[in-house]
């Protein structure tokens, strides 16, 4: 704990003995004790020092008590410092009246009692300190109050050129504050902002949105952030992002709310422009990914027509040698009408794709028995399936009436299907056509081929469904299933699966197999041949 400081008590008598026994009696009181043994020397204590109390001889040589006091009362610094007279000689009512006259607070005749003494000098002690005292905390209270002007200033300041918009309002939801730029940025006077919420300023297409935001904050009180159109009376369009909290007491009362408008008309403008460019530049992106797609295609498609062409000029200038028997005669032929429908097909592909742009593809929809259909292309197929020893394993639910589709089309799917899972089944593997009934939703997607070839949207109608999903067969090969859908009833449908043992689809090709020209493998030297079409 901090000492208290001592004051200063001012003892003046030209005999030192006199002096001795005030300091004999004063001691006790703790205080700083100061001797001038004359009026000159007390005045030059005074010139450097405060007293709280001042003992003054009366008859001094030279100059006297009295002469003392009048020069003491005469300086501003001393004039009501506390002055007791002490006098051994006079006790005249004149002598009394003359010091009382000069200021003095009491007259003492000697010889002294200690205790009166003691008593008198303690309330002009107790007295100065609480002068003291007082002129400390007046001292204080100024520089509290010079510093919290100094705040308001800095705050008026802050407020009044502040970049963002600063709003109060207290917990009716009444406005108590804005701040110039708050109205600026609401396009209101000074008194219109304290009688309009900044939700009246709120885009129309936007304030139901600001409306039901504003509401959650105030019913949830958590820290509240959001982007609005405002557009003022004058039709001054700006996007603006408002924020507020909830101002709280020390005791955590809600005392109202503390907000902010800040324009960002700029930076939304900066995003949509940036937006645009990533916009622009996405777009010009995937024109050179169909560019490249639709090349990488045109290679494709002149090398799989030239193959069959190749095949048949071959074939053509063996016959017109005519050094052929019969046997090979036939044989040619065959391979010259066997590569001449692999190129009509080819075409074919390509016409579909055409009129499927155009729009001008058409269903001739009619009730078709799936067994019949399944049955066909499976006897068409086998002889593929054949040369690579091929399992081919079929299971038909010959409960499964008749559906209402396309029958070409729906012998094309699995045509389609059955073709590629053959043609991407190692040999000695495993193919198997499954179908089946089924209740559910309709689904109305086609699927694709096994090596990713994008059956082509000639394979669909409200009727049929085409899906494709990659697992795994018991023996742990990799297994593509495939299955064709197509409405029976309101409720139930047909379900047609083909399983392979085939090499599947990667999953970073998946969601790509759906786009036109886009093959897992398009290069010329691939394994398998196809366009990608579904063909």
């Amino acid at each position: 704990m901090q000492m208290e400081p001592k004051v200063n008590i001012l003892i003046v008598d030209d005999k030192l003995e006199n002096l001795l026994a005030l300091e004999a009696i004063l001691e006790k009181l703790g205080e700083n004790l100061v001797r001038a043994t004359s009026g000159e020397e007390a005045l030059r204590c005074l010139l450097h020092q405060d007293f709280a109390v001042i003992l003054l001889d009366v008859q001094m040589p030279g100059m006297d008590g009295f002469e003392t006091a009048t020069l003491i009362r005469n300086r501003g610094r001393s004039r009501h410092t506390p002055i007791i007279f002490l006098t051994a000689f006079s006790t005249s009512d004149q002598m009394l009246f003359k010091g009382y006259a000069l200021g003095a607070v009491d007259y003492l005749f000697k010889p002294l009692d200690p205790n009166i003494l003691t008593s008198k000098v303690t309330v002009f002690v107790e007295l100065f300190k609480k002068t003291e005292a007082v002129k400390q905390q007046a001292a204080q209270l100024v520089a509290v109050n010079a510093e919290l002007r100094q705040s308001e200033e800095r705050l008026r300041s802050l407020s009044t050129c502040s970049p963002v918009g600063i709003f109060e309002i207290d917990t009716e939801g009444g406005c108590r504050y804005t701040n110039p730029r708050y109205q600026a940025i609401c396009g209101l006077k000074a008194a219109e902002s304290l009688e309009k919420r900044w939700l009246e300023s709120v885009h129309p297409e936007d304030r139901e949105r600001a409306d039901a935001s504003w509401s959650a904050y105030i019913r949830e009180g958590r820290d509240y952030s959001d982007e609005f159109r405002f557009q003022t009376a004058h039709s001054i369009g700006r996007w603006v992002q408002v924020r507020s909290s909830p101002m709280l007491s020390s005791q955590g009362e809600l005392l109202g709310y503390v907000g902010t408008l800040e324009d960002i008309t700029e930076r939304k403008q900066a995003e949509e422009v940036r937006a645009q460019v990533i916009r622009e530049q996405t777009a010009r992106q995937e024109a050179e990914a169909a560019n490249r797609m639709k090349d990488e295609f045109l290679a494709v498609l002149s090398h799989e027509l030239r193959t069959p062409l190749t095949s048949m000029l071959g074939w053509s200038k063996i016959l017109r040698s005519k050094k052929l028997d019969e046997k090979a005669t036939s044989r040619a032929l065959e391979a010259i009408e066997r590569n001449a429908v692999a190129q009509m097909q080819l075409i074919e592909d390509i016409l579909d794709v055409s009129r499927i742009i155009r729009g001008q593809l058409r269903l001739n929809v009619s009730a078709v028995n799936l067994i019949s259909v399944m049955e066909a292309v499976l006897e068409a197929v086998r002889p593929l399936a054949e040369p690579k020893d091929i399992k081919l394993n079929t299971v038909l639910d010959t409960s499964v009436g008749s559906v209402y589709g396309d029958p070409a089309r729906l012998q094309q799917v699995v045509w389609n299907l059955l073709t590629n899972a053959i043609k991407f089944t190692p040999k000695g593997g495993r193919v198997e056509v499954r179908l089946s009934t089924y209740f559910g939703f309709s689904i109305s997607d086609f699927g694709l081929a096994s090596d990713g070839e994008n059956l082509d949207s000639s394979n669909t109608d409200e009727s049929s469904n085409l899906t494709s999903v990659l697992e795994s067969s018991d023996a742990g090969e990799p297994t593509l299933r495939h299955s064709a859908k197509s409405q029976n009833c309101k409720s139930q449908y047909a379900q047609i699966e083909v399983i392979d043992t085939g090499i599947g689809i990667s999953a970073e090709f998946l969601p790509k197999v759906f786009e036109r020209f886009r093959q897992a493998d398009s290069t010329t030297t691939r394994s398998h041949n196809g366009l990608g079409l579904g063909g």
